[in-house]
């Protein structure tokens, strides 16, 4: 009987030390094979009709994954994209509210605008500061430098007290976070961190209605017949959320289709025990060593301030962690140990 230890080990055999997935998660040994095989069907020559297949696999299994029809997934290639396409719906001089210092994609197709009231606050107060006129409130879940958590419920109790949507950027939660992506007016996630696959593709979720969204980057592909609207204005779009995606990058999705489906068999409730456990070790570690970590309880990611400097040495020990503003940021994912934990602990003692 496969049990989470022995699925994870047949899927993994990092080289080093790796404690990265913020930034880029592993690709399990079945993701490989898949791109492998992708990328000889058109060596070879033969019909990409299994790579199109791939593309609604994934989708379906994100859908789940976040527990939402998939009707209301659309796919496509990155968050900027897909905040874009939520700052393009907004009217001029409509505000937004941001967290301080959150990730850049899910901030910075608002202030091109150019015409949108946009207001920063500290992630602890955003939910606070949600206010009458407040027309979207755009949040990480999990911040990317330092690992904080929204206070989710509470932003989405403010914004309905006010009559504003809400905005939520996934990216590095899902997969080890559960989701409720129904409770959010639109969510999105980059599938290349905890969610184990290739670069190059995103989710975005939207509401039944679509929530005033205008598909302004649709091709061919968001038809509600794609192979017949591939010449002349598209005569109607799809009917479902796919009206939103943009071209598929589609050895992208082969691969991801075995990462999201190893993600299911071993289940999130379990991915995150896991990752919690390494990550709550490391600041044990941390305080024996006289370090203090960016407070965020109940985060795989772990920010520790001063220690960024350190990066290229751990790297050079075969460590990989990220140098973020100058803070350590190590995040802890299936496929690490306390071994692995413990050897950067180790390092960082000396």
């Amino acid at each position: 009987m496969e049990t989470f230890e022995t699925l994870v080990r047949a899927e993994f055999a990092p080289k080093n030390t790796y404690l990265n997935t913020a930034s880029n998660g592993l690709l399990p040994a079945r993701t490989v094979t898949a791109l492998h095989e992708a990328a000889l069907l058109r060596a070879e020559g033969r019909p990409l009709t299994p790579l199109y297949e791939d593309v609604e696999a994934s989708r379906a299994a994100y859908a789940r994954l976040v527990g939402v029809p998939v009707s209301r997934v659309a796919a496509g290639a990155s968050v900027a994209a897909h905040t874009g396409l939520i700052a393009t719906s907004l009217p001029a001089g409509a505000e937004v509210l941001t967290a301080e210092d959150d990730f850049t994609s899910v901030l910075n197709p608002f202030h091109v605008r150019g015409d949108l009231k946009v207001r920063a606050v500290p992630l602890e107060r955003i939910a606070e500061a949600v206010r009458p006129g407040t027309a979207l409130v755009a949040v990480s879940a999990a911040q990317s430098a330092d690992g904080r958590i929204a206070d989710l419920p509470a932003l989405r109790e403010a914004a309905r007290t006010h009559g504003a949507r809400t905005y939520v950027d996934f990216s590095q939660s899902a997969g080890w976070l559960p989701m409720d992506a129904d409770a959010y007016d639109y969510s999105v996630s980059v599938s290349f961190k905890w969610l184990l696959g290739p670069h190059g593709a995103a989710f975005l979720v939207v509401p039944e209605d679509f929530g005033d969204l205008t598909p302004v980057l649709a091709g061919w592909v968001a038809a509600e017949a794609p192979w017949d609207s591939c010449y002349g204005p598209v005569a109607e779009l799809a009917r479902s959320a796919r009206r939103f995606d943009l071209s598929h990058a589609l050895f992208t999705y082969a691969g991801l289709r075995r990462s999201l489906d190893l993600v299911e068999e071993l289940g999130v409730a379990a991915v995150r025990a896991h990752d919690l456990a390494l990550a709550d070790r490391f600041r044990a570690g941390l305080a024996a060593l006289g370090h203090e970590p960016v407070p965020a309880p109940g985060s795989a990611i772990v920010s520790v301030p001063g220690l960024g400097v350190r990066q290229p040495e751990l790297s050079r020990a075969g460590i990989e962690v990220s140098n973020r503003a100058g803070n350590l940021r190590a995040s802890f994912h299936l496929f690490n140990t306390t071994a692995d934990v413990d050897r950067l602990l180790d390092v960082l003692s000396g």
